[in-house]
């Protein structure tokens, strides 16, 4: 008894410390807030960034971890709402890379199923991805490896850049193999840096960049990933997640609470034990039935919606690089324009839409109508604040593969491919001004 009533002065301890913090902040980024909107922010946050526990606890608002889990909070993966990390400090990979896992069809019934609500069939053992994580008394899923080998890019001035090609592992596999045609594809954390701008912006002004089948001959033919929503039961454009395969921030909240941490949502209301895990299915059960509610589910979602966009420095350097970008042809999927519901212009750059992206990036996996080449068009707003934040270079791309931004657009092949030679052709001074750009944007 003793103990549980230390837990909760612990916990309430640190909530008051959080809801401290988070006033400050949120005063400084944003005034128009309400009382109403300044709790339900608070709230969030705390959700967002203080651990969640196993049950049965004391801690009973946030007991409900696992049983299969891969972080205890969100920040974890996203620190301070950037990118993830790829390793640790150890060296290891990090909480916030995900091995995702699914297997082709064989067009029976039950995968058929699968597919509609899902876009793929996960993998029969091990579900939708791997979990390095659990709780006392189940065993953790495997362990995620990888190891590279360098590939040497060469310009046609001469300068020689070395990439990093990735060969995805997994280890200590502890509910058996893997399904023999299992497709393993690694995934990095994304920045939630102005999610709620795009979260925000109408699904028409989206499709109107389409065109699947390359009318304008310019070698670009962007097209929606049309996905089933767990919110809504129907299907919708699809806007968040790096194949697009989910429809809102809300959506996007939800599907990592269950996949990342094993919370359980009104929108994923069953853990993801499968029918081999027999531990994890009678595993211990939350006080409550479902472990994030509606509406700390919604405070999360407003917490990570409500940060405030960053000031750019233009300098005659970044408008340089700005129109450099844009000659090249970058501007074609990075798109720099786009108006709120609410009003509001952003400059995100991207077309939130899927392109093919080429052998060197595909993955192999498909989800809902995107190819295992294709990938949703990644936000660049806000790649300066991730050194700020974290101390720490971000990696780049689906997989973090890329160290710095020249690599990442030396990955680029498919659609890009016209526009990576572009940019390889020009003169140092002039690639370092695009990079310029890019470092502050």
């Amino acid at each position: 008894m003793m103990l549980q009533t230390l837990k909760k002065q612990n916990y309430n301890l640190i909530f008051l410390l959080v809801a401290i913090f988070a006033t400050s902040e949120i005063m400084a980024q944003n005034k128009k807030l309400s009382d109403e909107e300044y709790d339900k922010y608070i709230l969030g946050r705390s959700f967002f960034a203080i651990p969640w526990v196993e049950a049965p606890s004391a801690t009973t608002a946030r007991d409900g971890l696992g049983p299969l889990f891969n972080a205890n909070t969100c920040n974890s993966c996203h620190p301070k709402n950037t990118r993830g990390i790829l390793f640790n400090e150890n060296g290891d990979l990090s909480r916030a890379i995900i091995a995702k896992l699914s297997i082709p069809s064989n067009n029976s019934k039950e995968h058929k199923e699968l597919i509609y609500k899902n876009g793929l069939v996960p993998e029969p053992v091990y579900g939708g991805q791997i979990a390095i994580n659990a709780i006392h008394g189940v065993k953790f899923e495997a362990t995620p490896k990888v190891t590279y080998e360098e590939k040497v890019i060469k310009f046609p001035d001469g300068k020689i850049q070395k990439l990093l090609k990735p060969t995805y592992q997994i280890d200590n596999l502890q509910y058996g193999q893997l399904h023999k045609d299992t497709i393993l594809t690694f995934r990095l954390a994304p920045s939630l840096y102005g999610v709620g701008f795009l979260d925000d912006i109408k699904d028409e002004d989206i499709l109107a960049n389409e065109d699947e089948f390359d009318k304008d001959n310019d070698g670009i033919s962007g097209r929606a990933n049309i996905v089933y929503s767990n919110i809504t039961n129907k299907y919708e454009l699809g806007k968040f997640s790096w194949k697009a395969n989910l429809t809102t921030l809300k959506h996007q909240i939800a599907n990592a609470a269950i996949n990342d941490m094993g919370l359980t949502t009104s929108i994923y209301p069953k853990d993801t034990c499968t029918k081999k895990q027999t531990a994890c299915l009678n595993a211990p059960k939350a006080r409550d039935a479902i472990d994030l509610p509606d509406h700390r589910l919604e405070a999360v979602e407003f917490f990570v919606s409500n940060q405030k966009l960053h000031k750019i420095n233009e300098t005659k350097e970044f408008k340089k690089g700005y129109e450099l970008f844009k000659q090249i042809g970058c501007i074609k999927c990075h798109v720099d324009s786009f108006v709120t519901k609410a009003g509001t212009k952003i400059a995100p750059f991207t077309d939130m839409l899927l392109h093919d992206m080429g052998e060197d990036l595909a993955d192999g996996r498909s989800e809902f109508k995107a190819t295992g080449s294709e990938w949703r068009t990644p936000a660049l707003w806000g790649l300066s604040l991730n050194e700020k934040i974290t101390g720490k270079k971000p990696r780049l791309l689906h997989d973090g593969r890329a160290r710095d931004v020249q690599e990442a657009i030396l990955w680029h092949g498919g659609e890009a491919k016209t526009i990576k030679e572009n940019y390889m052709k020009l003169d140092k001074k002039d690639r370092e001004f695009i990079l310029k750009f890019l470092s502050e944007v």
